[in-house]
């Protein structure tokens, strides 16, 4: 599919003070669907050799895993401009000024307090900007007696309840990838655009508040209720559910695991009968519930191996085809990149970076109007002059903007 003439948020300018991954996350899927978004950068230092280094989201620094670039900034920053401005420079706020009047949303995610200091709290701009959405997102809310503390994905992992819910009986584990930052970054898009209907209909911005603590909290929600008034929570399982089983990996003949997932009676009588050709053990008393077969799960999986033992892992999915039984294979980071549903899907694109073109993946939720923007990645500072023109900065106050290091 082409690019459409018209994505949902063309016309929709986001003015972002942002960092790491949380509201880099939120901006880039506006961005996504058609927003120009203006990210400000902190300007490179100038060396005693006249030569600049370091400047811009930290998270440009992370690693150089994508032909030198940072994989985390890769993900999260395509379709955007970079402007770098020092926000405490005297000539900074006029400029400031100038794009929030022609913006739409100022989302930030600084320190605590940030930008209240520097006078760009809501209730700081609204009487100026009545029509501006500001959207700041924070670890643990505007409010509370922890509103004040730093907050880190892990932090919040822990503080959410979530890394004792996951790992092995032995040893509770953080999640793989930051969910906490993901979490507080996907309610700040869904509660911007909740934000730009309700504009449409009163004529007023708003401000959003988001505490990645209540982020991932939401999403903590099923094993706080099992825990409900103090009951014993969700057992750690590994890769495998905490209260369903058979349900996660298991060894099959050729030495790889297939991970099934049986939900109820009628996928478990299908199973022993189709998969491991064994239909009584359907009726056997120790497995003839889900909860028997969650409790007594080290036996249930040892008599499940001993039946996948003299099968490769394609004859164990035959059966489990043949059964309609849900599965998966626990793939890799190489055969997520080569895997073949994408692939027939046509999920892939190339945008373009400082690196040169890189593949990426067109966001969730395919459209049959429009197909997703995917414009590149930005240097540090590419926009800078473009922007500032645009702003009505003079020729003079340009050049003394990079003289004083301001940009």
């Amino acid at each position: 599919m082409t690019r459409a003439a018209v994505l949902p948020l063309d016309g929709i300018t986001v003015v972002s003070l942002e960092h790491a991954i949380a509201a880099p996350f939120a901006t880039r899927q506006l961005a996504d669907m058609g927003a120009r978004v203006i990210k400000i950068e902190r300007p490179p230092v100038c060396n005693a050799d006249g030569t600049k280094s370091g400047g811009g989201d930290f998270a440009r620094g992370y690693d150089t895993r994508v032909n030198g670039l940072a994989s985390h900034f890769v993900w999260t920053n395509r379709s955007k401009e970079s402007l770098t401005l020092d926000l405490k420079h005297a000539l900074a706020a006029p400029i400031l000024d100038k794009l929030l009047a022609g913006a739409d949303v100022l989302i930030q995610n600084l320190a605590p307090g940030a930008t209240a200091r520097m006078g760009l709290s809501y209730d700081a701009l609204k009487e100026k900007f009545p029509r501006l959405i500001v959207c700041d997102i924070s670890g643990y809310g505007a409010d509370g007696p922890q509103r004040d503390k730093k907050a880190y994905d892990l932090l919040i992992q822990s503080e959410a309840g979530f890394v004792t819910t996951t790992g092995t009986e032995e040893s509770p584990a953080k999640a793989g990838i930051s969910v906490a930052d993901i979490a507080a970054g996907m309610y700040a898009y869904t509660s911007i655009l909740n934000a730009i209907i309700l504009r449409g209909k009163t004529g007023q911005g708003s401000q959003i508040d988001i505490s990645m603590l209540e982020a991932l909290g939401e999403w903590m929600s099923f094993p706080m209720y099992y825990a409900y008034q103090g009951a014993p929570p969700p057992p750690r399982a590994g890769a495998s559910h905490a209260t369903i089983y058979p349900y996660g990996p298991f060894k099959t003949g050729d030495g790889t695991s297939v991970v099934l997932g049986l939900q109820n009676e009628r996928e478990w009588a299908a199973f022993c009968e189709k998969a491991l050709q064994d239909p009584a053990l359907a009726k056997d008393p120790r497995f003839d519930s889900v909860a028997k077969r969650s409790t007594d799960r080290v036996a249930l999986r040892a008599l499940v191996e001993t039946a996948f033992q003299p099968l490769t892992a394609a004859q164990v999915e035959a059966r489990l085809d043949l059964a309609g039984i849900g599965y998966g294979r626990m793939n890799d980071m190489a055969a997520l990149w080569a895997h073949p549903q994408l692939k027939a899907r046509n999920r892939w694109r190339s945008v373009d970076s400082p690196a040169g073109p890189i593949p990426a993946l067109l966001p969730p939720g395919a459209s049959s109007a429009y197909e997703a923007r995917m414009d590149p990645v930005p240097a540090l500072g590419e926009h800078t002059e473009a922007i500032l023109r645009e702003a009505g900065v003079s020729v003079a106050d340009m050049a003394r903007l990079k003289t004083d290091g301001a940009v």
